[in-house]
């Protein structure tokens, strides 16, 4: 299950993850079991985890070390089996300094750290990336090929938008 934490609000958020029950807030108008529960037994991965609040971030840390959660407005607690990944561009060591992020959830979440290079670090990606990306298009009749040149051209810039900014630019020039 994935959660991008990005666009998720604080009065939102804790319902999207932990789920809630009728009449926990105005507007919850029926039980809501929340991603969180969705993911059992599975993968829940939290996109941009270094934009979520502070409550949020303890709530989340207890979901880590007890395996444990409480949806809102409900009393008990209710265990959890979940694999958790997370990613960030944020500097999470700088934000634990600037007290935005909590230091024990932190630490939690650091036990198989994986770092990706920017894609103008790694150029070589470029090629494999644009075949797979093209290749996403041949359901829709576009078997255009990319010339070496238009290749050299593509691992020439500089990509400040990373893999995004690379796909979005494939499919304009796919269309």
């Amino acid at each position: 299950v994935v959660v991008d934490c990005g666009i998720l609000t604080i009065e939102t958020a804790r319902s999207e993850l932990f789920g809630h029950v009728r009449g926990a807030f105005t507007g919850a108008h029926q039980a809501r079991c929340g991603l969180v529960a969705e993911a059992a037994a599975g993968t829940l991965f939290l996109d941009e985890v270094g934009d979520l609040d502070l409550d949020l971030q303890l709530q989340l840390l207890r979901l880590i070390q007890n395996g444990t959660f409480r949806s809102m407005g409900e009393s008990r607690v209710k265990k959890a089996d979940v694999r958790l990944i997370t990613a960030t561009h944020r500097d999470l060591k700088a934000l634990v300094k600037e007290k935005k992020f909590r230091a024990d959830l932190y630490h939690r979440l650091q036990v198989v750290p994986l770092e990706l290079p920017p894609l103008r670090a790694r150029v070589s990606d470029i090629p494999l990336l644009v075949k797979h990306y093209s290749l996403l298009y041949q359901h829709l009749g576009c078997t255009k090929k990319f010339t070496q040149a238009a290749l050299d051209a593509l691992m020439r810039y500089d990509w400040p938008g990373n893999i995004r900014e690379l796909q979005h630019e494939i499919t304009r020039l796919m269309l």
